[in-house]
């Protein structure tokens, strides 16, 4: 059930890059941190996709967990396991600007909503993908 969670999160969050990337716009004005009103940088559609493929990948390595029959596919699929939780828990905890449970700036959507959902997911899903792979 873990992994069957796991992978059906980091599926949507790729389909909702994928349909930004493919210029959608919807939710796009809470995506992106804001300074003074005006998003921090503006995400390039190869960028965005490259999230969507990270994040498919990441599901990909979480179906693939455990069904392995090779010490070496296994360790190096655990190991990958690893270090996404270790990236997805640094977002959570964030640097201290702009993403992050301890950020300073927090008067936009985005901080808003990286306060109540995005950085509580990362933390999350960092921890859950930590007791995978353990």
């Amino acid at each position: 059930m873990l992994s069957l969670f796991l992978i059906t999160v980091f599926l949507i969050i790729s389909l909702v890059h994928c349909y930004w990337a493919l210029g959608g716009t919807v939710g796009m004005g809470a995506a992106v941190p804001e300074v003074d009103g005006k998003p921090l940088f503006q995400p390039t559609r190869g960028g965005t996709f490259a999230v969507a493929g990270v994040l498919a990948l990441s599901a990909l390595a979480v179906a693939l967990h455990g069904h392995l029959t090779r010490f070496w596919q296994m360790e190096t699929v655990r190991w990958g396991l690893l270090a996404l939780a270790a990236a997805l828990l640094l977002r959570g905890i964030g640097e201290f600007r702009y993403v992050g449970l301890f950020k300073s700036v927090r008067d936009s959507r985005f901080a808003r909503n990286d306060t109540r959902f995005y950085s509580p997911l990362c933390l999350l899903l960092g921890s859950l993908l930590l007791i995978l792979a353990w």
